[in-house]
């Protein structure tokens, strides 16, 4: 198992493991060399997603309180018809 297959299937590995090391790090500078911005937009975005939320909530709540209003109403006449 020692033959010069062996060495040379572990000097392979071993160039492809400098190889993708060698990646790893000309992708980290890169990265690093890169400006990083927030994409365009994300200043509305974001603001917009929270009033839309709260909109959203408070819709909810008057529905909520539609429910119980229109079920008082049928429990109601439910009750003067009996």
């Amino acid at each position: 198992m020692n033959g010069p297959e062996f060495h040379l299937a572990r000097e392979l590995t071993e160039q492809r493991v400098r190889d993708s090391l060698r990646a790893y790090e000309e992708r980290q500078l890169v990265a690093l060399a890169t400006p990083t911005r927030l994409p365009r937009g994300s200043f509305v975005r974001r603001p917009a997603a929270l009033v839309l939320a709260a909109v959203s909530r408070r819709t909810v709540e008057v529905v909520r309180l539609l429910d119980e209003c229109v079920a008082e109403d049928l429990g109601r006449a439910i009750g003067s018809t009996e």
